[in-house]
């Protein structure tokens, strides 16, 4: 039981000969230099001044802060805090133990609690720095890794706290919620990858994305109340992707939070791996095999919001120090948490050395910022009254703006062979443009404008959908202002909004034609692409976090169909250098026919660098065939069908055009050549002249 603490100084070591005495302005220890692999024979002794509280285990004064990093992280410019703040087992003096630090510069006393010391309020207390950073440290012999901590703080106003560790490696599981002593050592095997990952992670490379929930993705049949470890989900995950032809793989939040329902996206411990699935050498074995089979991988970074939890960031030291103090500007009234305050500088060093941390030491190949909208307005899901404009008199969020230009350049400067994408819905301009000429600099930005004007359209009645053709064109006339991502993700398939294949209408035969064809037009239209998971195979069942996917109907030929079907588009994506190289530029598309909304028929090219990888694509929206249909063609000479998503295979009717289709000087489309085909029901189809055509692309006989 912890012992009552009467009266509380500040405690501040001036140097390790000085006896601990209350605040006074001493002068600043230097930093001894920290080994975990010299022998204690071999390390410079010292005489060194312990305090001894209630005759327990002794705590002895010790920083790793330099002036220099304290005069950073006050100036919001400390973008490797992890390397500071924290939990570290250190020698020191010839001894194993654990330095801690924290800041909390509102309180008035902190220690360390834990196992180790019977959770003893008054056996650990830290020194507070002399320098008024707020940070408070100090070692403790004999604490190593897997010890279990906290800080108890004793805040301002009498308050008394009990906060994990914001900095802390490794949380226990779920629903407990100390911090644990940890570090992220790991021998990686990817040195491959890492060093030729720019041709990976280009915006002139394929880029599409598997994007999954690591506890629903699959569980085992024995125990499915049980989540897989990030090792066991190697030993499946990475040949499916692989197979699949997807490039990245996507990873909804992992970061330690308290509230399963919540997908990850409330988050306590930003610097810790969530421990449900395993530990942080774990998640690097999975990162390290997904390198290994060639596919990148995405976290999803929380930067926007965290939850009211009484262990985590909100009201930390007794005030509001992670989070915005007025509440209009640090509530979410959507989510019921609090928004980080962007204007202050040690926040923005806590976030920015966040996205660093999990880049560096994980090795990952991008981040996904989540709810980059709610960032950017003040007035974000607010209403009349409940927001102060910014001193322009306008709805923008300043201090958030200045946050992610500093962020995106910080990120491209530390690891310019990785991209962050922004999930933005609003019409804010050059979210993907470089910060040098105004922009936000982030590599790309989803393109929700497209998501929800395809879904409208493929929800419809193919009867109906020459009436709405404009909404599956209007995409093209905006397509190249940002660098999008085309996304169907997890938010279109949750909260009663049913499955993808369940928003087609139809007979089943027709529900899965149109999920083919709108897959189709997704991997041919410009940008990059992104489909969560169970999505490939055409899950009928909306996604369940609390379940494995439904991987048991890939024993039906239409579910099968699917999956073949997205594979097939990942690979033309990956092999056809004009799906690609010009993705975000105008000179990559044109359109061939873009108006014939009674046949519902829309017809475009696809170019890259050289004119022999030109496609042209024909996607018919209603269950009409047409034969003998004719298409003006950029060149003369043969074309062959190098896709068509009516194939048998793919669960498709069959009609397709088996020989090579030879030009005709038939002015058509505007266009001095044309060629004669077959348009099969609710299909797309993928051309590509004769020359140059890869051997995998059979000619088919009729």
């Amino acid at each position: 039981m912890a012992k009552k603490i009467t009266k509380i100084e500040p405690i501040i070591a001036e140097s390790a000969s000085t006896p601990v005495k209350k605040a006074a302005k001493p002068k600043a220890k230097p930093a001894e230099k920290e080994s975990v692999s010299v022998k204690p024979n071999a390390v410079k002794k010292k005489k060194e001044e312990t305090v001894v509280i209630n005759d327990l285990k002794p705590i002895v004064p010790y920083s790793k802060f330099t002036d220099f990093d304290i005069a950073l992280f006050k100036s919001g410019k400390h973008y490797k805090l992890y390397e500071k703040l924290g939990s570290h087992v250190i020698e020191h003096n010839g001894a194993i133990g654990t330095y801690f630090a924290v800041w909390a510069p509102n309180a008035q006393y902190i220690s360390v609690i834990g196992n180790f010391n019977y959770w003893d309020r008054g056996t650990h207390p830290l020194f507070v720095r002399w320098d008024g950073s707020g940070i408070w440290e100090g070692f403790i012999p004999n604490v190593g890794n897997d010890e279990t901590y906290k800080y108890y703080i004793k805040s301002s106003t009498g308050e008394d706290l009990e906060k994990s560790d914001p900095f802390a490696l490794r949380w226990e599981v779920a629903p407990r919620t100390a911090s644990l002593v940890a570090d992220t050592f790991y021998e990686w095997k990817d040195g491959d990858w890492m060093a030729n990952r720019y041709g990976h992670n280009g915006l002139n490379r394929p880029y599409s994305v598997y994007e999954m929930h690591v506890g629903s993705w699959a569980r085992s049949p024995e125990s499915p109340d049980e989540f897989l470890s990030y090792d066991q989900l190697a030993k499946t995950l990475v040949p499916y992707i692989k197979e699949m032809g997807f490039t990245h793989v996507e990873f909804m939040p992992i970061m330690e939070h308290p509230f399963y329902p919540s997908w990850g996206y409330q988050i306590t411990g930003f610097f810790a791996a969530s421990s449900r699935y395993g530990t942080p050498k774990q998640l690097m074995y999975l990162i390290e095999q997904l390198h290994l089979a060639g596919i990148g991988v995405i976290l999803d970074w929380v930067p926007s919001h965290f939850p009211g939890d009484a262990h985590g960031l909100y009201n930390f030291d007794g005030t509001h120090l992670y989070e915005h103090a007025d509440s209009r500007k640090g509530f979410h009234p959507d989510w019921k948490s609090y928004i980080f305050n962007y204007g202050r500088n040690e926040v923005r060093s806590f976030l920015i050395s966040n996205a660093l941390f999990w880049l560096d030491r994980y090795h990952v190949d991008g981040l996904r910022v989540d709810a980059v909208a709610s960032m950017l307005y003040l007035d974000y899901s607010r209403k009349h009254g409940e927001w102060e404009a910014n001193i322009y008199g306008g709805n923008e969020n300043l201090e958030a703006v200045s946050f992610l230009k500093e962020f995106n350049e910080a990120v491209y400067s530390h690891f310019p062979d990785v991209q962050t994408i922004a999930e933005e819905s609003t019409s804010f301009t050059g979210v993907s443009r470089p910060v040098y000429t105004g922009g936000l600099g982030f590599g790309m930005k989803w393109m929700m404008g497209w998501m929800h004007d395809s879904i409208k359209y493929f929800s419809k009645d193919p009867v109906y959908r020459k009436y709405h053709h404009n909404q599956i064109t209007f995409s093209l006339i905006y397509a190249f202002t940002e660098n999008f991502m085309l996304p169907f993700s997890h938010d279109e398939v949750v909260y009663g909004k049913g499955s993808m294949v369940n928003k087609m209408p139809g007979d089943e035969w027709q529900k899965f034609a149109n999920l083919r064809l709108l897959y189709s037009y997704m991997f041919t239209h410009p940008g990059t692409k992104l489909l969560f998971m169970g999505d490939e195979f055409g899950q009928g069942n909306e996604w369940n976090f609390q379940h494995s996917l439904d991987w048991h109907v890939l024993q039906y030929p239409n579910h099968q169909g699917i999956k073949e079907t997205v594979k097939a588009l990942n690979h033309l994506y990956r092999d056809e250098p004009a799906l690609y190289e010009k993705g975000f530029e105008w000179s990559s598309f044109e359109w061939v026919d873009g108006g014939n909304a009674n046949d519902s028929i829309l017809i475009y090219v696809r170019k890259g660098h050289d004119a022999d990888n030109e496609l042209v694509i024909i996607l018919n929206m209603t269950p009409t065939p047409h034969y003998n249909y004719r298409v003006g063609v950029p060149f003369k000479g043969q074309w062959v069908e190098i896709f068509n998503s009516d194939e048998e295979k793919f669960w498709g009717s069959g009609i397709n055009n088996g020989k090579p289709v030879h030009t005709e000087t038939v002015n058509w489309h505007g266009r001095e050549n044309s060629i004669n085909i077959t348009v099969p029901p609710l299909g797309a189809l993928v051309f590509k002249r004769i020359i140059n055509v890869p051997p995998k692309y059979e000619l088919k006989n009729n």
